[in-house]
C-alpha cells in the first residue's frame, strides 16, 4: 500500500486529493494491566459512548479491531480531533493511558459504514506505522503528507499535552478532565471540596496551559482541512 504523495502546499485535485481522516489508538501496556476484565470493560465503555456522542460526524465507526486497537474514519480533521478527545478524556479518567493518531488518507474502496475494516486506500499504512511506533511517549501522532512544519509542530503541542498528562495524580486527572464538561461549582459541590480547593487543583494540574494546547490543536485541524479540502 503506498502512501500519499507529498506536495508543497495544498494536494493537487487529482487521485491524489484525500477523501478521509483515520482516528486509531492502542492502549498503553495493557498487557500489564491487573484486571483484564476491567480493562476490556472500560475501553469498551469509553469506544460505545464516543460513538454515541459524535453520531453522523463518524463515516465509519470507532471499531475495536484487536484486543487494545481501535479505528474508524471521519470527513474532516475537526471532527478527528474532538472525537480524539472525547475518547482520551474518557479513557484517562478511569486510569486508562493510550496512544492516538490522526491521519489523512484517500479511500479506495467502499465505505463500510458498520464497522471501520475492510477498506484499503493510500494512508491507513502509514498512520499505523505511525501509531505503532513504541519508541516515541507522545500519545498523540499525526500523518499529514506535504505538511512537515504543521505535523511537527502539532506532535510537539501533542507531547506537551502527554507531558502534562502524565504528571496527573489521581484527583488532578479527574478535576482536569471533568471541568471540561462540569461547571467549577458544581464539580466542588460533586467532589465535596471548596470552590477554592478546586481552583488550587486545577492550578497543580496546569488546567489552563492545557487548555491552550487543545485550543492550539483545534486551530490547527482546521486549517489542515482548508489544505486537504475537507469538509463533512
Amino acid at each position: 500500500m503506498t502512501d500519499l504523495a507529498p506536495s508543497a502546499a495544498r494536494p493537487s485535485l487529482n487521485l491524489q486529493r484525500p477523501t478521509h481522516v483515520a482516528i486509531m489508538g492502542d492502549l498503553v501496556s495493557s498487557q500489564d494491566a491487573g484486571s483484564v476484565a476491567d480493562l476490556h470493560a472500560a475501553f469498551n465503555r469509553a469506544i460505545d459512548a464516543a460513538n454515541l456522542d459524535a453520531g453522523t460526524t463518524m463515516t465509519s465507526p470507532l471499531t475495536i479491531t484487536l484486543g487494545d486497537e481501535f479505528q474508524g474514519l471521519t470527513q474532516t480533521f475537526e471532527d478527528g480531533l474532538a472525537i480524539l478527545r472525547d475518547v482520551q478524556a474518557r479513557l484517562l479518567i478511569q486510569g486508562v493511558a493510550c496512544r492516538f493518531v490522526l491521519g489523512v488518507l484517500r479511500l479506495e474502496t467502499p465505505v463500510n459504514s458498520e464497522r471501520a475494516w475492510n477498506m484499503m486506500g493510500p494512508g491507513l499504512a502509514a498512520s499505523r506505522a505511525r501509531l505503532t511506533d513504541k519508541r516515541d511517549a507522545n500519545a498523540y501522532r499525526f500523518h499529514l503528507p506535504g505538511q512537515p512544519a504543521l505535523e511537527t509542530l502539532m506532535e510537539a503541542v501533542g507531547a506537551s499535552l502527554s507531558e502534562i498528562e502524565q504528571g496527573w495524580t489521581a484527583r488532578q486527572r479527574e478535576v482536569a478532565l471533568a471541568s471540561r464538561w462540569e461547571s467549577a461549582t458544581g464539580l466542588a459541590q460533586r467532589l465535596n471540596i471548596s470552590l477554592q480547593t478546586l481552583y488550587k487543583i486545577r492550578r497543580a494540574a496546569r488546567f489552563e496551559f492545557y487548555g491552550r494546547q487543545w485550543r492550539a490543536l483545534e486551530t490547527a485541524v482546521e486549517t489542515l482541512d482548508e489544505i486537504y479540502g475537507l469538509t463533512r
